[in-house]
């Protein structure tokens, strides 16, 4: 299942490839609710379905009413929830309620030119935000973001921010395990590795595996406050060249694999480097949290623990 920041994405790439869509979003919850206001779902004209509103419980009616807008252009609040006489009226056995916009990508609907340029901005890093009309007036680009997704009279503020993105340094059997869980926990995930043997796609699939030398890659890349870097390889020539581009930069967490004794050689080389000391005590090594790990599966988990940990201010300094 796609990440919330990717489905406009995958939305102007349907539209790209010259299909109809429209886009499901949830603009207000009541009670228990499976899916969130600001929830995603995109509707294509051949009825295949990316992201979800709630879960599987109102689906099925909100795909017919995208069908009709994408034939009529526009757009249309739906509203479902819990009857006094049963909670199954509605099919949301979780009892709660839930209003739905579903918008056309169209001229009278969500702009095809609005959602080319949030697919370009989200690429980039660059969170976006829009205001829908609630009532049948289209929608527009904001001018300055609110905090989160919300419904204020008539209209709903739609508000994207790019996923949180690792960067993994070394296609290695651990990064394998890596890369599939950081994906699944949320994160944006990129593979790095000059190394053809192991940057293969079909050990990665899905995720986004570049075979070049990091340092190369690293200067096109955003290394902002919601990035982390793990360096696997062991190797210094590659995971050197990447921390030599990563330290100096506001990335949440930066951490490097390898014994203690292999730790303080690469910190020595760093400041034999003339990185300063602050720098160079930012990285974590070895990276993971000591759970006892031993597999390559085993150290993921750990690796990936601590990183979580980092991301949400939770790891001991």
């Amino acid at each position: 299942m796609l990440a919330d920041d990717a489905l406009l994405q995958q939305a102007a790439s349907w539209q790209g490839a010259g299909h109809k869509l429209a886009l499901a979003f949830v603009i207000q919850t009541w009670g228990s609710s499976p899916r969130q206001v600001g929830s995603l779902m995109l509707v294509r004209d051949d009825a295949r379905i990316a992201g979800s509103v709630s879960g599987g419980c109102v689906e099925g009616a909100v795909i017919d009413a995208a069908l009709e807008m994408i034939e009529a252009g526009g757009s249309q609040r739906l509203d479902f929830g819990v009857a006094d006489a049963t909670a199954w009226e509605v099919g949301l056995s979780c009892g709660g309620q839930i209003s739905i916009l579903v918008m056309a990508v169209s001229e009278t609907g969500f702009s095809p030119a609005l959602l080319d340029d949030a697919a370009k901005s989200l690429a980039r890093r660059v969170p976006v935000g829009f205001c829908l009309s609630v009532t049948g007036g289209g929608a527009h680009k904001a001018k300055s973001l609110p905090p989160k997704s919300e419904l204020i009279d008539d209209e709903f503020w739609f508000v994207q921010t790019p996923r949180p993105h690792i960067i993994i340094i070394g296609a290695v059997h651990i990064s394998q395990h890596l890369a599939s869980m950081a994906s699944q926990a949320g994160f944006a995930v990129t593979v790095i590795d000059p190394r053809r043997t192991f940057a293969t796609a079909d050990r990665f699939p899905g995720i986004d595996l570049v075979f070049d030398w990091p340092d190369r890659v690293l200067g096109e890349i955003v290394l902002d406050q919601e990035t982390a870097l793990i360096a696997l390889t062991h190797d210094p020539k590659i995971d050197d060249a990447a921390l030599h581009m990563v330290l100096g930069k506001p990335l949440f967490h930066i951490a490097c694999l390898g014994s203690k004794r292999t730790h303080a050689a690469r910190l020595q080389r760093l400041s034999d480097a003339g990185f300063s000391d602050a720098d160079i005590g930012r990285i974590k090594g070895p990276a993971g949290l000591d759970i006892g790990a031993k597999t390559p599966a085993e150290i993921a988990v750990s690796v990936l623990a601590e990183l979580i940990a980092a991301f949400r201010g939770k790891l001991a300094q």
